[in-house]
């Protein structure tokens, strides 16, 4: 099936060109790259029209005016491929945490369910070692912490590397969604979840990033956890919709 990957960026232009070149390296036949930056201080959007000039039918690119979030560039991801008439879309980071070439692992997993998901979770899966204790810590709270509290059925609630179905993103009701740090992952999550879409979880080892600086913030981490129990009431109406 076509993929159509969106790569949110924001003062990513050292680690973008390398990331491309290793995506279209794998053996994926219909390959295409959605950009979306918001408007990086360190000419990242130029970087990803040169891009889309030497890969000419297999990049996009959308340039937003400012800093607008992580969650907010997915959501205008997600609308424009799936009217280019993306099969599947895939979502990752620019930074390499994501190692690129499970992409292939993902794709191949998406026939038997209808989201992927990247997990540090599962068996097999793996933190970067060079992360500190607390910050390891941390995230298997802040996972702990919204799988208890919304009675997720994944290891990794907020992982970023995940393929979509078609059809699972057109059944979702995307215009709900508002989170926009990384409990937009959460909030991806639950609406799969509480509709009763299959969720697979391939383990991936998630590295820290080779270039540039951290998204995140606590304010980020805040959102999230202020956001996991806003959920619960705002998604009470979901149920299974086949």
């Amino acid at each position: 099936m076509q993929l159509t990957v969106i790569i949110p960026t924001y003062n990513e232009s050292n680690n973008l060109p390398k990331l491309v070149a290793v995506l279209f390296s794998l053996p994926i036949r219909e390959l295409k790259l959605l950009i979306v930056d918001d408007n990086s201080p360190d000419g990242t959007g130029k970087v990803a029209k040169d891009l889309r000039e030497k890969y000419p039918g297999r990049i996009s690119v959308i340039e937003r005016p400012r800093k607008l979030g992580m969650g907010s560039a997915y959501l205008a991801g997600f609308r424009y491929a799936l009217g280019e008439g993306a099969e599947a879309i895939g979502q990752m980071d620019a930074d390499f945490s994501h190692p690129p070439e499970k992409l292939v692992e993902l794709l191949n997993a998406l026939d038997s369910c209808d989201m992927v998901l990247g997990s540090r979770y599962v068996p097999g899966g793996k933190l970067d070692e060079n992360w500190p204790l607390w910050r390891r810590g941390l995230s298997a709270f802040g996972n702990f912490y919204a799988r208890t509290i919304l009675g997720l059925p994944v290891r990794d609630a907020t992982g970023g590397y995940r393929v979509w179905r078609r059809s699972t993103l057109i059944g979702m009701p995307l215009e709900r969604v508002c989170s926009n740090g990384y409990a937009f992952q959460i909030e991806m999550t639950y609406i799969t979840a509480r509709l009763g879409f299959c969720i697979h979880e391939v383990p991936i080892y998630f590295a820290d990033r080779r270039w540039g600086r951290s998204k995140m913030s606590t304010a980020i981490q805040l959102e999230a956890a202020r956001r996991v129990w806003q959920m619960l009431w705002e998604y009470r109406d979901l149920a299974p919709n086949r």
